[in-house]
């Protein structure tokens, strides 16, 4: 029982530092939703081998999907006249990224990692759309491309059911209450239940993993690198998830580079999007995509390390630090909204709740 309640403080601590900065996540969330259109950006992605690249990382950036919830999107910019290099582009820096994971990486690791992850998924990702598109040039079309749909098991989809159109043609007022609505209900319940995953092993990691184990047997930063890139290739983590892990991980002496790699790899593949990609792509952009990341990671891994080592930081020293700065009733009330949130969405998200609700509802009439 002593363990379980370890664990459960540990998971409580991460969950406590980060929730002010997954409410204000969330928040622009819902505002880029409402004004940024899919359509717009499919339609500057199509000619060219560089431009669309660029341009679609760029987009990517901001925009809360996981690897399973991006394919969806990616599909319909392709079929929208997208290149097969700048949709490349635009799966790896979505769910590499995020507008509600960044400010968790700050609170969460410090502002170096939180800064360097963005940029690092921007750079993987043009390096990868430009290896798609000058080894294997393809005319942009729409026709054959397979229909390719989340399910949501395992993902982040959202299952919101307003479209663009709907949106469109509210007032500005209705506008901002449908992004919250979807950044608040939709997302947050698509993603909620892996966010809670990720704070549990992230406390499941602090007590479990003594402090002297990368010490010990991973302190040899490239051997730790390969490590995280071999766990984290299969694994399904979305960026959110992911931060308090390589948090944790950070906590016990793994090396910023490592952990950079982590949360590059981990979010952009798993066994899932892997067999999507092959089947909308082909093996052989499967390759490229799968290899480009990997290098990437591990090349931007060493910089990172290079970086904390020139700047005489170390990355332990400083996990966490960053949510100092928020005062204590802010955190606390931040964390009680933040989880009131999320029960509520989980639960909405629950047929058999929705149906029980509806039903205590009749009896009370």
């Amino acid at each position: 029982m002593s363990i379980i309640i370890s664990i459960l403080s540990a998971s409580w601590q991460v969950f406590y530092e980060s929730a002010v900065y997954m409410l204000f996540g969330f928040f622009i969330a819902g505002i880029l939703y409402v004004f940024i259109k899919p359509e717009t950006v499919g339609r500057y992605l199509g000619k060219g081998r560089v431009r669309p690249v660029f341009l679609a990382a760029l987009a990517g950036i901001p925009i809360p999907l996981c690897s399973c919830g991006v394919i969806p999107a990616a599909a319909g910019l392709k079929r929208q006249g997208a290149n097969n290099g700048a949709t490349m582009s635009f799966l790896i820096s979505t769910p590499e990224s995020g507008i509600d994971s960044i400010p968790l990486t700050f609170a969460l690791l410090d502002p170096i990692i939180a800064l360097i992850r963005p940029v690092a998924a921007f750079i993987t990702a043009i390096v990868t759309g430009l290896f798609e598109n000058v080894l294997l040039p393809s005319k942009s079309s729409s026709d054959n491309i397979p229909e390719v749909v989340c399910s949501g098991s395992g993902g982040c989809c959202s299952s919101s059911s307003e479209t663009q159109t709907e949106l469109v043609e509210k007032p500005f007022i209705a506008k901002i209450v449908s992004g919250l609505k979807f950044a608040f209900v939709d997302l947050l319940g698509d993603i909620g239940k892996w966010f809670l995953l990720g704070i549990i092993l992230a406390g499941i990691i602090t007590y479990m993993i003594p402090d002297s184990l990368f010490e010990s047997y991973l302190s040899n930063n490239f051997t730790a690198m390969i490590v995280m890139l071999v766990a984290g290739i299969p694994m399904y983590v979305c960026a959110t998830a992911s931060t308090p892990i390589a948090a944790a991980l950070v906590l016990k002496g793994l090396n910023p580079g490592a952990a950079l790699v982590f949360l590059l790899v981990g979010p952009a593949t798993n066994i899932a999007s892997i067999s999507m990609i092959s089947g909308l792509f082909g093996k052989k952009s499967l390759l490229i995509y799968l290899c480009s990341i990997a290098i990437c990671s591990v090349v931007l891994g060493f910089f990172t390390d290079m970086l904390y080592y020139g700047m005489g930081i170390s990355a332990t020293a400083t996990v966490g630090q960053a949510a100092d700065i928020i005062p204590h009733y802010i955190q606390l009330s931040s964390a009680v909204i933040l989880a009131a949130l999320i029960i509520f969405a989980l639960c909405r998200g629950m047929p058999h709740a929705v149906h029980f609700f509806s039903l205590s509802g009749k009896t009370r009439g």
